[in-house]
């Protein structure tokens, strides 16, 4: 398949590329767009053959919901049953933006997008262009991130190429996203409601709007939202969260085969012998979210063999940064030289199983 890419006016959007992109959804076809958090895979939320062909497409788990995106309120009304007052009245403050919400699903509105379940995952992204594509298109769009499965999740169409050139049949390329990291996924079907995948949208600031908010430990055998259950963000070569101490030691064992990922101030400590690739700065989170994906990357296309990252506060945007790192490490945690040497000598090519 020849993958079609027209660069779009992230603010005044073409009107010739986006109706064209919109034949391509109204045809069951898949199309890369951009959001306010990561590049989307679109195709018709209505559509059985149009969300099969995102997770072939994706090489995704057939179990594993999809968010439906749409471009109004009103759009939502056919697809869920009752909203909560509260909610109701919060809808209006936090759409559009980077915020995704379950509700109980209307049965009348097809399951495709939500493989069997009694809930649809949905949000009204903050982008002109996604918002532009949703209206001429007619349809919710069914979008999970534009890349692979597993893998670090798509911020630029550089990366969607890179991941799904020859798969799908359109990519909008308007730059890099603006917050690098995915949507919050609120359970709003529950009281208090519960954070089912942190960030953009940090807990704190919600919970204004949608009143307490807890963070469950329930099972996940039956993932209601993206990100559940299985493991994802996954850089190809391998990658262990390391404590500060264990970086500075790295960082004098002058050691090339592995890059540390960390914080400017972080880098600024460290000598040139050893490979830094800096995230962001401590003092502006939101630029290591960011950055984080993109650090990914650049550990691929380095020298190194393997990589380690320093953590950050598991606060705010923080917490949806080590979500992110904790899903792309296997939890695999790094404080001393033993834990080091196990680390390095782990099967490089069963890391991304």
């Amino acid at each position: 398949m020849l993958t079609k890419i027209i660069k779009v006016d992230p603010l005044n959007p073409e009107k010739g590329a986006i109706s064209e992109a919109a034949g391509v959804i109204k045809r069951g076809g898949l199309v890369a767009f951009p959001t306010e958090t990561v590049y989307g895979l679109g195709g018709d939320a209505t559509s059985e053959e149009a969300c099969r062909a995102i997770y072939e497409a994706k090489g995704r788990e057939s179990d594993n919901p999809l968010i439906v995106h749409i471009g109004s309120v009103e759009q939502l009304k056919p697809m869920v049953g009752r909203v909560e007052g509260g909610v109701s009245r919060a809808l209006p403050v936090i759409w559009p933006g980077p915020v995704t919400l379950v509700f109980r699903r209307n049965r009348k509105f097809p399951d495709c997008a939500s493989r069997g379940l009694d809930t649809v995952a949905v949000r009204m992204p903050a982008h002109r262009v996604a918002l532009e594509l949703i209206k001429a298109s007619g349809v919710p769009i069914a979008a999970p991130s534009a890349n692979r499965s597993k893998r670090p999740s798509a911020t630029s169409a550089d990366d969607v190429k890179e991941e799904l050139g020859g798969r799908i049949d359109m990519i909008l390329d308007s730059g890099e996203a603006t917050f690098g990291i995915e949507s919050t996924v609120i359970d709003v079907t529950r009281r208090p409601c519960a954070v089912l995948r942190p960030g953009a949208f940090t807990r704190e600031e919600l919970s204004r709007y949608l009143g307490d908010i807890i963070i469950p430990t329930a099972s996940v055998s039956a993932p209601r939202a993206p990100g559940m259950k299985y493991r994802h963000y996954a850089p190809y070569k391998k990658l262990a969260l390391a404590s500060g101490r264990m970086i500075l030691e790295l960082s004098r064992m002058k050691d090339k085969k592995i890059a540390i990922l960390c914080s400017e101030e972080t880098a600024g400590r460290l000598g040139r012998e050893c490979l830094v690739i800096p995230i962001g700065s401590r003092s502006d989170p939101y630029s290591i979210a960011k950055n984080l994906f993109g650090s990914f990357r650049k550990l691929e296309r380095s020298g190194a063999e393997a990589g380690v990252i320093e953590p950050v506060e598991e606060r705010g945007i923080g917490l949806a940064i080590m979500n992110r790192v904790e899903k792309a490490t296997k939890g695999v945690v790094v404080s001393n030289r033993e834990q080091l040497r196990r680390f390095l000598e782990a099967d490089s090519s069963s890391w991304m199983d």
